[in-house]
């Protein structure tokens, strides 16, 4: 159960890896998080391309979809908002939140946020973590990764934001594709000191 009122906005861009931001999803909705979720236009291609599925653009079904998909369908707070809405709670600084995670992460919204461009909600939303000192994490789905890419990341890093990439472990023993996305999953939101995934954490005298 968490302990803290403000709600956590999740931003899912339109990076191949989609899971990553369900398997998120589920397990916050799981400890009774607040979440504000908001998802890129470019994500609605993603989401046909990789599960052959079309997320619906309307918020109340949009979030029975994300539900769905998360297979929680009771707990937690969940509120979808469309990306064009750039007039949303979650564009202002008077919104108080603990953060937000942007999961997955594509280069082009890397760029436009190091570049505190704000074309769409997530990209507001993002830069207003930074301006007002709040948690800004990225998980980042690319490889390789250009020149550019890799300064656009290190302004994000020098803004304040922390960078996650989606890169798994193995020393957890992972049995299946979940296994290792819950590891980047834990791995993200161990930089809001949440711990609601379940996790074989590093120990040596275990291994």
């Amino acid at each position: 159960m968490t302990t803290s009122t403000r709600p956590l906005i999740i931003g899912v861009s339109g990076a191949s890896g989609l899971i990553y931001a369900v398997r998120a999803l589920k397990y916050l909705l799981q400890a009774d998080y607040a979440i504000e979720l908001v998802a890129s236009k470019s994500s609605y291609m993603v989401w046909q391309a990789e599960n052959n599925l079309q997320m619906p653009g309307d918020s109340a079904r949009q979030e029975l979809f994300w539900r769905q998909q998360a297979g929680v369908e009771t707990g937690g707070k969940l509120r979808c908002h469309p990306w064009q809405d750039v007039g949303a709670n979650i564009a202002s600084g008077s919104f108080r939140t603990i953060g937000m995670i942007v999961i997955p992460c594509s280069m082009s919204t890397v760029a436009k946020i190091a570049q505190g461009l704000s074309s769409d909600l997530l990209e507001r939303a993002a830069d207003v973590q930074l301006k007002e000192g709040r948690k800004l994490v990225i998980v980042p789905r690319e490889t390789p990764l250009s020149l550019i890419h890799l300064r656009n990341l290190t302004t994000l890093a020098e803004a304040g934001a922390r960078i996650v990439p989606a890169i798994p472990a193995w020393y957890h023993h992972p049995q299946t594709i979940e296994d290792l996305v819950d590891f980047v999953v834990a791995r993200t939101l161990d930089q809001f000191e949440i711990d609601c995934v379940p996790l074989r954490r590093w120990k040596p005298d275990e291994f």
